[in-house]
């Protein structure tokens, strides 16, 4: 188990090897998730992975989606 201390202030550092498995820099926000009352750390999403979908298929209203699949394949 990786252990860190709190400060007066109620802070703590994140020890390097935790930061490195997170992915988390200086400055970026963590969330904390309770669970059954067990505390997990988090890293928030900046974004949906799905944002950059979005509307990508309006112009396709309508169509039959076995079509769409097979134009996108190149059928």
């Amino acid at each position: 188990m990786v252990t860190a201390k709190v400060t007066s202030k109620g802070q703590i550092t994140i020890p390097k090897e935790i930061r490195e498995k997170l992915g988390i820099s200086p400055g970026e926000e963590i969330g904390f998730v309770e669970r059954r009352g067990v505390f997990f750390i988090k890293k928030p999403m900046k974004k949906s992975p799905f944002e950059k979908w979005m509307g990508r298929l309006k112009g396709l209203k309508g169509s039959e989606s076995d079509k769409i699949i097979d134009d996108l394949r190149g059928r």
